[in-house]
């Protein structure tokens, strides 16, 4: 089978020519990644080499490319060649994979040896002081450095260092999901959801281009993205959930409050979810059969559907400026952390914002209605809260 191996027509140049310096960049669903994951496992299994997969914060291995290369592995039937561990990976070949975090193992990337390649992921995210270290690291004669990311801003390091001026010895492709083959249709019809109600986010985050409307994201300097623990059984969760409509995603939230932050815990979120596909959705979230879930109120039947099926709904009140209530609300928590593994709350709150003239560029006080489901789903399940009218602080 490794005889065999298909990838998409725009990263072949890239991954099998010789270069210091591999870059792939572009939309998301693209397979960037999965080409460069799948290269290198056969690159692993023909001759003995070091491969450092790196991305600038790794808080765990679950943040690394580590399941990744272990699904390509799978795919392509090599699961004799290698012993997989936890942490590492080994071929038969006496090939190695290291999974690491640029910024907090300084010491530990600069005294690591004969890397044969280096694999930066999620690369946009990489800062300069981190390549200033890691580049001189990776110094074994003929080794490479492999660079993919889905570009976000013109000032960011890695832009600038391999689009806008490339060094010298570099191939690079800039691969979007109508360069992959393999585009799974569930991507697509989240694609086509943001092509039809968000043609701004649909060229950014599916077209690849930079983000050009970063001043009107509304929750641009509130949202921190990184792994924290379960808290205690004690804990007051909050469940919110914004259904969708025909394609439109429907976003189910877990939520809780600590030392002046919201964390979101857990979420389901998926487009065109059909009525009768609710109860499994719900389900996916712990604890939506035992604790309260604010609704979308719009939807009485959906809410009457999900009582029938033993699910503690209510419907939200909501009214004429709740949104605004409820987005300044929410931005007088100090930070809405993240769990990296809920994707669609990341999307939303880094996507929803507000509305720019498009004659003047001045922003506008007016929340677009798009890439607002999790953060609706947000308000819905501290509605009682918002509508205290006192801060947050004043009314828990």
């Amino acid at each position: 089978m490794l005889e065999t191996i298909e990838f998409p027509a725009k990263a072949v140049p890239v991954i099998f020519n010789k270069s210091r310096y591999k870059c792939l960049y572009g939309g998301r669903g693209s397979g960037k990644s999965w080409s460069f994951a799948r290269a290198l496992v056969l690159r692993a299994v023909q001759k003995r080499i070091r491969i450092l997969c790196a991305r600038e914060m790794q808080n765990s291995i679950k943040d690394s490319v580590h399941r990744l290369i272990v699904d390509q592995i799978h795919a392509l039937g090599a699961d004799k060649l290698f012993d997989i561990q936890k942490d590492t990976i080994r071929c038969i070949t006496g090939s190695e994979f290291f999974f690491k975090g640029l910024r907090m193992n300084t010491s530990e990337i600069k005294s690591m040896e004969g890397i044969d390649i280096c694999w930066i992921e999620e690369a946009e995210q990489t800062s300069e002081d981190s390549w200033t270290i890691l580049i001189p690291t990776v110094r074994k004669d003929g080794s490479e450095i492999w660079i993919s990311f889905n570009p976000e801003s013109e000032d960011a390091s890695t832009h600038k260092r391999f689009v806008v001026n490339p060094p010298p010895d570099t191939l690079s492709a800039e691969m979007n999901f109508c360069d992959n083959p393999w585009f799974p249709i569930e991507l697509r019809k989240e694609m086509e959801y943001d092509k039809r109600v968000d043609y701004e986010k649909y060229e950014h985050v599916w077209l690849g281009k930079l983000k050009r409307y970063a001043n009107a994201v509304i929750f641009k300097d509130k949202i921190l993205i990184e792994e924290f623990e379960e808290p205690p059984d004690n804990t007051q969760f909050y469940y919110g959930a914004d259904f969708g409509f025909s394609v439109d995603p429907t976003a189910i939230v877990r939520c809780f409050i600590k030392d002046r932050k919201l964390y979101i815990i857990n979420e389901f979120y998926g487009h065109g979810v059909e009525i009768l596909e609710l109860p499994i959705a719900f389900k996916s979230v712990p604890g939506a059969m035992r604790w309260n879930v604010m609704c979308d109120s719009a939807r009485p039947d959906t809410i009457s559907y999900l009582k029938s099926q033993g699910f503690p709904v209510t419907g939200a009140e909501k009214g004429k400026g709740s949104v605004e209530d409820g987005i300044e609300f929410l931005r007088s928590f100090e930070k809405i952390v993240i769990n990296p593994r809920c994707k669609g709350a990341i999307q939303d709150f880094s996507n929803y914002r507000w509305k720019t003239d498009r004659i003047t560029g001045e922003i506008l006080p007016i929340a677009l209605d798009t890439s607002n489901h999790v953060p609706d789903a947000c308000r819905y399940a501290l509605e009682k809260y918002i509508k205290s009218k006192g801060t947050m602080w004043e009314v828990l």
